[in-house]
């Protein structure tokens, strides 16, 4: 990253920080090292070893965990008793790196006490108005979204009508076919096919999200077979992926529980659940929204970069 972009990042960041300090979301930190993980089987943390616990031989050591997202430690300070927060902070995910990844990057994730999905979305909107001037954004729902761009209803349509789908769209693998996992198609259609082209010239806030993808978020109370889960699309990027908030703690250890099942049909190790995380909950989260918008692919869009290694300052390759 060169100087005067370094400048321009700094200036944006400065912006968001002001744009929260009018809304009165107060900045908080916590943890880059925790005890707890994320089950979800598409996310995979950098772990190490810990000796010196309290009240713990030095001889026997903790495994800790990168966090991927602030999530759980944020929820935590909200069930004990915080307003509205935000953070600016850095998450790792052991993936690939690429035009749009790196496994350390920037996060910025705030949390709204009262809020559900749609008054996130549109504060979302009104944060990315502010700081990259993007047009009026529009909305859609994933079910709509499958029907207008593959012609099939992602609630009801069978392995076999999915897989139609990729054929059709020449993606067809073998290792797709034998997975025999519709959600697995699902995302697969959504990402490989649909994905390019929302976004293009206005931000695209996609909603309702199948239940099986979206572990941390409400069901719609209007569709159970849907979560309040959204995500935002602007000029073929990914940016933001938000949640009217989960605040069962005995749903959500069921979410949890379907996650290792699921890690254990794609042959991946399981991961405990975070039982501070779960404690946070009993003791009572707030009806509440959240959202992780990642500041590295705000930054290509705002300061109009085609990679991300041109917006950071030491990408993977050279840290």
């Amino acid at each position: 990253m060169k100087w005067q972009v370094a400048k321009s990042r700094g200036n944006v960041i400065n912006e968001i920080r002001y744009f929260f300090k009018n809304k009165n979301v107060i900045e908080v930190e916590t943890p880059s090292l925790s005890m707890g993980t994320v089950t979800d089987p598409y996310l995979e943390a950098f772990s190490t070893q810990y000796n010196y616990l309290d009240n713990s031989d030095i001889n026997q050591s903790q495994q800790l965990y990168l966090q991927t997202s602030p999530e759980f430690h944020m929820k935590r300070l909200l069930a004990s008793g915080y307003g509205c927060i935000f953070q600016i902070c850095k998450a790792f995910r052991h993936e690939d790196s690429g035009r749009y990844h790196n496994p350390e990057f920037t996060l910025l994730e705030w949390y709204r006490i009262g809020f559900d999905q749609h008054d996130l979305i549109a504060e979302v909107d009104q944060l990315l108005s502010t700081v990259v001037k993007s047009p009026k954004s529009e909305k859609i729902s994933y079910q709509d979204l499958f029907i207008k761009y593959v012609s099939i209803d992602p609630l009801t349509a069978s392995f076999n009508q999915l897989y139609e789908a990729i054929e059709l769209h020449g993606k067809a693998a073998d290792w797709l076919y034998e997975s025999n996992d519709c959600d697995l198609l699902l995302q697969f259609i959504f990402s490989e096919i649909i994905e390019q082209n929302i976004g293009i010239s206005c931000p695209c806030f996609v909603y309702n999200f199948p239940i099986a993808q979206a572990s941390l978020a409400k069901e719609c109370p209007e569709d159970n077979r849907v979560a309040q889960r959204f995500e935002c699309y602007f000029k073929g990027v990914e940016l933001a992926n938000g949640f009217n908030e989960l605040t069962d703690a005995d749903i959500q250890i069921t979410r949890f529980e379907q996650d290792n099942n699921k890690r254990q049909q794609l042959g991946l190790v399981t991961k405990n659940i975070d039982k501070n995380f779960i404690k946070a909950l009993q003791s009572g989260l707030p009806q509440c929204a959240g959202v992780a918008l990642g500041i590295d692919r705000l930054m290509m869009i705002a300061l109009d970069k085609s990679a991300i290694e041109d917006v950071i300052s030491f990408p993977i390759e050279h840290a």
